[in-house]
């Protein structure tokens, strides 16, 4: 009786659905800017308000999104778009991943909605309530990610309607925003580490655009982002176990 007790109040603890919302609100800011941008991007990109809307809607990745945009510009055969697609978006099987083991106890349904819908800033949020000790529940997780997901289309297709009358998304540097937004993450990364890892992760980064720069003159320079990419970020996880 105790332990069906105790379930029951840890059951009642945990945050819900529209806790998810809430806490989800800090970060709309973002999806809303970078979304509009992908959609003004999309657009000049000879897409229509459908295609840009589909694509949040099925791919949503802004970082994905511009780089589509930017293939489907340079005329690169449909293979080259999903496989790079494929690439930049692999690392949400690692953020999936990452939360995995606190939704064990839901279906396998849950939890494949749950990661369907994980993104980099639903990730931090996640990441900073596992941080502070704090509990976490499959209806919060959904509560913070479909309203992230909905927004994320509705800037998306906002930003695909004003890019009609803005032919040169460039010129606002438009086309650096997502750029920008992690740039910015990885400020506030930085901040909260200690001198001997910053060093590290500071010649990681070196590291990576030295190793790009060579790899150009080899490979074409969306290969070689990728290669990269890869090369450095597995060397920075083997030194730093």
């Amino acid at each position: 009786m105790n332990e069906l007790a105790n379930e029951i109040n840890s059951e009642e603890t945990l945050p819900t659905y529209l806790q998810g919302v809430k806490d989800c609100i800090p970060t709309l800011i973002g999806y809303i800017s970078i979304g509009i941008a992908a959609g003004i991007v999309g657009a000049s990109s000879n897409l229509s308000i459908l295609e840009v809307t589909l694509l949040s809607a099925l791919v949503y990745a802004g970082a994905s999104q511009f780089i589509i945009c930017a293939l489907l510009v340079s005329g690169s055969p449909i293979s080259v778009i999903l496989f790079t697609t494929f690439i930049v978006n692999l690392r949400n099987l690692l953020l999936s991943m990452t939360l995995a083991p606190h939704f064990t106890k839901y279906s396998l349904m849950k939890n494949i909605g749950i990661g369907a819908l994980v993104t980099d800033e639903s990730f931090g949020v996640a990441i900073n309530k596992i941080a502070k000790k704090e509990g976490m529940s499959a209806q919060w997780m959904n509560g913070l990610n479909v309203t992230a997901y909905i927004f994320w289309i509705l800037s998306c297709m906002l930003g695909a309607i004003f890019g009609k009358w803005i032919s040169n998304p460039e010129a606002f540097g438009l086309d650096f925003s997502l750029t920008a937004m992690f740039l910015a993450l990885l400020v506030l990364q930085l901040q909260n580490i200690d001198q001997g890892r910053l060093k590290f992760y500071l010649s990681l980064i070196v590291y990576v655009v030295l190793l790009m720069l060579v790899l150009c003159m080899l490979v074409p320079s969306y290969v070689a982002i990728i290669l990269s990419t890869i090369i450095v970020a597995t060397i920075g996880v083997v030194k730093d176990k």
